[in-house]
């Protein structure tokens, strides 16, 4: 396909979280090359969002992409309950499914009710709106290793359409036991953006963008040494994004969604 027609779309609040980019404001400065990344893996961040009853039930994936939707939020100065919301992974809770399908084949009688509770792939969404007391939609989606780009799309969509800013907020955990062989992932990564109008004054980035064939450019990369940083994780095609926002200046990203689509980005001045 030829280039689609373009549209505009702006970043009002960011949050990025993994074991050697612990926290947006530090992994800016590891991005840009100002900071040398943590030689040791940070601790996982607690779901602050979340009340205590809730945050002792959810799961690794739950607590991240809570975490991370709450500081991109907060960076946009946007109430939480007022955002419609998208949330994407690669294959829903990969621990948790691993569990699910080991603890079935041996014996279902030791199922944890809470665990398949937590099974599903929208449940980090559903914990998100009952924290913050939403009442707005939200999407959950799963889209395999091109998750974080099929996700981004649709907030990018859902903003521009409806006219009011979209939360976004995408993430994946290691993978373990079987599924290591159909779903590879490792460490931990959650990002979340706010979305808005590029016209905003709350906007701290303008992006056109666009869609493409995937065969006309080749995938964006990010620099060798921040790409070290989230190798292996299911979402680290968002690094050039991530880089691109910490180091500013003018830059063109492909991101691709399938074998035959990619997505554009190209800033705005």
């Amino acid at each position: 396909m030829t280039e689609s027609r373009s549209f505009t779309i702006g970043i009002e609040g960011v949050a990025l979280w993994s074991p050697f980019l612990p926290g947006w404001e530090r992994a800016r400065r590891i991005l840009r090359g100002d900071e040398p990344a943590p030689t040791a893996p940070a601790p996982r961040p607690v779901p602050q969002a979340l009340p205590p009853n809730e945050r002792r039930r959810a799961s690794e994936t739950v607590a991240l992409a809570i975490d991370a939707a709450r500081l991109a939020c907060a960076a946009a100065d946007r109430d939480p309950a007022s955002l419609p919301c998208v949330f994407g992974s690669m294959y829903g809770d990969l621990a948790i499914t691993d569990y699910l399908c080991s603890t079935l084949a041996v014996d279902p009688k030791l199922l944890s009710p809470t665990k398949f509770h937590n099974s599903v792939h929208n449940a980090p969404a559903g914990y998100w709106t009952i924290a913050v007391g939403s009442m707005r939609p939200y999407t959950s989606l799963c889209a395999g290793e091109q998750s974080f780009a099929v996700t981004l799309l649709e907030a990018i969509v859902q903003a521009h359409g409806g006219a009011e800013p979209v939360l976004m907020a995408a993430y994946d955990i290691d993978a373990r036991g079987a599924l290591v062989s159909v779903a590879p992932s490792r460490l931990q990564l959650a990002t979340a953006l706010v979305l808005g109008a590029a016209s905003s004054d709350r906007a701290i980035a303008r992006w056109r963008v666009s869609l493409q064939s995937a065969r006309r450019e080749a995938a964006s990369r990010a620099q060798p040494r921040n790409e070290a940083l989230v190798a292996g994780n299911a979402m680290a095609s968002c690094l050039p994004l991530f880089e691109a926002l910490a180091q500013g200046g003018t830059c063109r990203l492909v991101l691709p969604m399938n074998p035959a689509l990619s997505l554009v980005l190209e800033t705005i001045s």
